[in-house]
């Protein structure tokens, strides 16, 4: 670098021989990697202590990217792999990046359930609507009456409203941010970096090549405008109001900010309270 050169601050968190990406102009996956990095920055966490854990998807090409120590893994199945990492080193950082398909669809088992036992990991879950790299068919989310290869005419299948699930399934933070909220995005991002337990963090992303053209939402900065004029911050609503119809408002917040003990920490109490001086308790202390 030059002298009087100028670099990025987010440079040094990304693999940059590997740039440019593979997403395409207008997409909101870029916008969810840099408020991460830039909340990776704001924590002062020790980045060496982070791990990226992504499935199959658009935004499972995220681990590639990011250079720290990341997971690729197979379509569903991010959330058991963090959860096995975890287990296997409780002073590590974990975060699962990845779409809605992946987390939601294919892997909705495992995410109810590591909600439900509080795994310490935090889950980024960037939801564009549809299959994107696939070819556009309706995801767990797709609101009704929206075009996708599969349902060419609307479809007619009640999506899922993801803080609903994640609050009910027992996360101890929910929030919902979209791709034009890079700040609070990012706050949010920051939160569950220093917060124990199972946190989940929606991020509304843009999908211009499928969703969009499909559904004839304009381009990325169109949706961008369309986020600005249809979003409403509501810290703390009822997260069962939080549905997202086809066209219509998106509530944005946060919802749950709660404790309570996480997976490793039940399981020591229990087993000290059976077995007294015979057990020696699990090493959970994380460097955050």
């Amino acid at each position: 670098m030059s002298q009087g050169e100028h670099r990025n601050p987010v440079e040094s968190f990304l693999r940059m021989d590997r740039m440019p990406h593979i997403w395409c102009p207008g997409c909101g996956i870029g916008i969810v990697v840099n408020c991460f990095v830039r909340a990776l920055l704001k924590s002062k966490i020790d980045v060496d202590s982070v791990s990226v854990v992504s499935g199959i998807g658009c935004t499972g090409r995220i681990a590639g990217y990011f250079k720290v120590d990341s997971f690729h893994t197979t379509h569903g199945r991010p959330i058991p792999f963090a959860t096995g990492l975890k287990t296997a080193r409780p002073d590590m950082n974990i975060v699962v990046l990845s779409g809605e398909g992946d987390l939601i669809a294919i892997g909705g088992n495992h995410f109810i359930h590591a909600a439900r036992r509080n795994v310490d990991i935090k889950v980024i879950c960037v939801n564009n609507f549809t299959y994107a790299m696939t070819g556009g068919q309706v995801g767990p989310t797709a609101p009704l009456h929206s075009i996708a290869t599969t349902a060419p005419y609307g479809s007619h299948e009640r999506p899922f409203n993801l803080p609903f699930l994640a609050e009910s399934s027992g996360a101890t933070y929910v929030a919902r941010w979209t791709t034009y909220h890079v700040r609070q995005l990012t706050k949010a991002m920051v939160d569950v970096l220093n917060k124990p337990g199972f946190c989940f963090v929606e991020a509304i992303a843009p999908c211009p090549t499928i969703y969009q053209r499909r559904n004839r939402m304009g381009d990325g900065l169109e949706m961008m405008r369309f986020y600005r004029e249809h979003s409403r911050i509501a810290n703390g609503a009822d997260t069962r109001s939080l549905d997202i119809e086809m066209g219509g408002e998106i509530v944005v917040g946060k919802f749950i900010d709660r404790d309570r003990p996480t997976y490793l920490e039940a399981m020591d109490e229990e087993l000290s309270k059976r077995l007294g001086n015979r057990y020696v308790p699990y090493p959970t202390g994380v460097k955050r």
